[in-house]
């Protein structure tokens, strides 16, 4: 199984931190944003890690992480996309590396607290699909939103006005090789991207999502709010982190 992180965009919603910079090499209490979904993989077994990055500062990716072996890796993989085409379209760009594997995909800016071992060994016992995680928060509305029919999820509406659960589903998803077939065949939302939901709701469709809950908090890093929040939550209770 290999690993995503999707690092790329503008980071708009960052202005003026993000004129100079990219959004994920802001920090986050003491380490940059980048080497959170970083050690969530590399602690869940998962060392083989495409960074897909973007914008005027990608080369920083560089120049901080080298060659991964800050993190114990023998190599560190990177691809550029250029604009802002939406997650799914920065998916697509990881299909060479793939490779017929199976992939687990972080968003960049998503910081979680434990880990997700579990999820990825269940993950890896499951023959073909998807698998989301998901997460109980107070403000639904601002996410994707699984709803449910008893055990199964049956759609995720994408910020919807009046949320039919108080799940969230994180920006940490694992797909079968299918998924670069499905991005092929999306077309872009009102925002001009191609969205992630849209790829999820293919595999739901298809009964081919599975689903699990995340230990510990949660949070993006995309706003200045939540860029906050989130540093002050490390300080408090720690991320799971790797030596380094």
């Amino acid at each position: 199984m290999k690993g995503v992180i999707l690092a790329g965009g503008l980071g708009s919603r960052l202005h003026p931190l993000t004129k100079i910079t990219n959004k994920h090499l802001l920090p986050i209490y003491d380490r940059p944003m980048i080497y959170y979904p970083i050690e969530a993989l590399i602690n869940a077994g998962i060392d083989d890690i495409l960074i897909v990055t973007g914008g005027n500062n990608a080369g920083d990716f560089l120049r901080l992480l080298e060659n991964g072996n800050g993190f114990g890796l023998k190599h560190m993989n990177y691809t550029y996309q250029k604009g802002e085409g939406g997650i799914a379209e920065a998916l697509s760009l990881a299909e060479y590396f793939a490779g017929g594997d199976k992939i687990c995909v972080v968003l960049g800016d998503n910081i979680i607290e434990k880990n997700i071992i579990k999820e990825v060994a269940a993950y890896k016992k499951q023959k073909s699909g998807a698998r989301i995680i998901l997460k109980e928060v107070p403000d639904p509305q601002r996410f994707g939103v699984p709803v449910f029919d008893g055990e199964s999820i049956i759609k995720i509406e994408e910020k919807p006005v009046t949320p039919k659960s108080q799940y969230a589903v994180t920006g940490i998803y694992m797909y079968d090789n299918d998924v670069f077939k499905i991005a092929k065949t999306l077309k872009p939302s009102d925002r001009g991207e191609l969205e992630i939901t849209d790829v999820n709701n293919r595999y739901i469709e298809e009964g081919k999502m599975s689903w699990g809950i995340l230990e510990g908090w949660w949070s993006d890093a995309g706003t200045f709010e939540s860029l906050l929040k989130v540093g002050n939550l490390v300080i408090k209770t720690g991320a799971n982190n790797i030596q380094q």
